[in-house]
Order: C-alpha cells, then sequence, then structure tokens
C-alpha cells in the first residue's frame, strides 16, 4: 500500500525537530519518566484466515488487546495523519501528570485560536469557564473538543509548544518510533500531514490508554452531562465513537478526521473473556459514523476466529 505524501525534506525536518525536543523536554512529568516495565510491544505474528472482507481502508490492524498479538493488519507500519486521534497522547500526557482535580480556567485565546481553524469539533467551552482537568478530559475525548485540548495543553505545557515536545517525548519513551506530534488535537497544521503514526504504533498507544482508569471510564461512556456549577456552565457531551451502544463490548476509545487523514477510528472491544484492540485509517465517506460499519466487520472478523 503506498506511503502518504509526506515529502522526504519536510519529514526529516519534522524527525530532527522532535529529537531535539525530546533532548530538551524538561517538562516531562516524573510519573511518565517512572513509568512501569511496558507491556505494550506488540508481536507480529501471523493470523489464520486472510482477514476480514468488504471494507475500505487506507491501512489498519487488530490485535489481542491482552498479549499485544496482531491478528491482522493491512499497512502495519504505513504512516499516515491520524485526526484527533492524537488527543489519545494529550489525554495520556495530562493524566501522568497527574492533579485531574486542578481547577482550570478557560482561557480568552481559545476563540481566537479557534477562529483560525477549519470548522473544528469543539465541547463548546465558555472562556472564562473553570473546569476541573478531569472535566476537560471528558470534553476533549468524548465531542473531540479542539477547545478542551487548547486548554489543557495551555495549562499543563505550560504552553503549547512546551506541551507538544512532552508529547513527542513520551511517544519517543513509549516505543513510538513511526510517531509524530506536530500538534495537540489533530487539526490539520501545520500542514494536512505535519502529524502522522502507523496502525502498530496506535496499537500501542491505545493499549497504553487503556491501562488508565480515568481514560478508559470516559471513552466508554455514551455522553457526559455537566451541571451548571460554582464557575461554569452547564454541558452535555456526547461521544462521537460510531461502536459506543451500538456494538456489543465496545470500550472506546477514540476517532479523528481531516481531509488528509480521512476518516479514523481507534477502538477496543471484548466478548467472551477476549479484549482486542484494532485501528482502522483513511475510510472513505462523508462522516465519521462511516468508521462503525467498518471497526465492526474486522471486530467481528476478530471474535470469530480468536
Amino acid at each position: 500500500m503506498p506511503r502518504p505524501s509526506i515529502p522526504n525534506a519536510i519529514k526529516a525536518l519534522l524527525i530532527i525537530l522532535a529529537s531535539l525536543a525530546v533532548a530538551g523536554a524538561a517538562a516531562v512529568p516524573a510519573s511518565a519518566s517512572t513509568m512501569a516495565p511496558d507491556t505494550s510491544a506488540i508481536s507480529r505474528g501471523t493470523a489464520a484466515g486472510s482477514g476480514p472482507t468488504g471494507i475500505r481502508i487506507k491501512a489498519g490492524a487488530l490485535a489481542n488487546a491482552t498479549t499485544g498479538q496482531i491478528l491482522w493488519s493491512a499497512g502495519l507500519d504505513t504512516e499516515r495523519p491520524i485526526g484527533s486521534i492524537v488527543k489519545v497522547m494529550t489525554a495520556l500526557v495530562v493524566i501522568r501528570a497527574g492533579n485531574l482535580n486542578r481547577v482550570i480556567t478557560v482561557p480568552k485565546s481559545v476563540t481566537g485560536y479557534l477562529k483560525k481553524q477549519d470548522q473544528p469539533s469543539t465541547a463548546g467551552l465558555i472562556p472564562g469557564d473553570k473546569l476541573t482537568a478531569r472535566e476537560l478530559l471528558e470534553a476533549m475525548l468524548l465531542p473531540s473538543g479542539c477547545d478542551a485540548a487548547y486548554t489543557l495543553a495551555m495549562a499543563y505545557g505550560p504552553g503549547l509548544d512546551a506541551f507538544i515536545a512532552t508529547m513527542n517525548a513520551q511517544a519517543r519513551q513509549m516505543g513510538l518510533t513511526d510517531t509524530y506530534f506536530s500538534n495537540f488535537d489533530g487539526l490539520p497544521w501545520p500542514t494536512e500531514h505535519s502529524t502522522w503514526s502507523t496502525p502498530a504504533n496506535l496499537i500501542t498507544l491505545g493499549r497504553h490508554a487503556m491501562r488508565y482508569g480515568v481514560f478508559k471510564n470516559i471513552v466508554g461512556q455514551a455522553s457526559y452531562s455537566l451541571p451548571a456549577g460554582n464557575g461554569h456552565h452547564a454541558y452535555k457531551w456526547q461521544n462521537t465513537d460510531p461502536l459506543i451502544g451500538k456494538y456489543a463490548g465496545a470500550a472506546g476509545i477514540k476517532t479523528g478526521d481531516t481531509k488528509a487523514a480521512g476518516n479514523c477510528l481507534l477502538f477496543e472491544a471484548t466478548r467472551h473473556g477476549v479484549t482486542l484492540i484494532g485501528v482502522t485509517l483513511g475510510t472513505p465517506g462523508d462522516d465519521i459514523s462511516d468508521t462503525g460499519p467498518v471497526a465492526t466487520k474486522v471486530l467481528n472478523w476478530g471474535f470469530q476466529q480468536y
């Protein structure tokens, strides 16, 4: 399967910048640098059968979430833009930093940031509202709120550049050698192809994220309601994941889409004591819901085989 059209010169420059960021990222949380031994490495054993049929994607994979064994893949190491799946890494940086009861004020600058983007997904946050980091994670992961991602990055960087540097530093610690983050929300800036990952790396990223109870609890919800309180308005956020509430055993985890990325879905489900984790990148269609039938076919094939 052909690789994405990331110019070699640009890619080389971004990788150099990422290496410099890792070397200079003094703000990496101590909790990230003292991680437990990594058990998220994937195994590339050959799966039985020919794999799911009747799907159209640019790349994808399915694995046993417990062991990391790859059961099926298409373009396992193909580097592609991934849209808002980026927010999984953003969430991990925040969760590892801790203090999720910290109260953060939605900055006025978020309005100008959103205006510069092309119809970004938002949680409808109102500048000046005060929410906890945990509530902002809900706002970021369920409706894929770029305003929530911006607010968290500004607070936890502190500042956007420092936060992105930490994302890339932690990605290297996790062994995501074919992944680069140029932003914190998956929007196509500075370019459509300036952030990338592979199915193999995303399986690893997803397995890391689902170890954290707070993350798993958030992405497994169909919706989250926050009543008006001291310092903030009322909010209700719906999960954009088309499998939640529709596919038996679905547990999350994140959608993503841009013009270059197409419709993307990183997903996990459990049936009969078996947990599978998969990713599909570049599903054609006009809406993220188009990933639902594709992921369903991949999971059904996996559960039938294993």
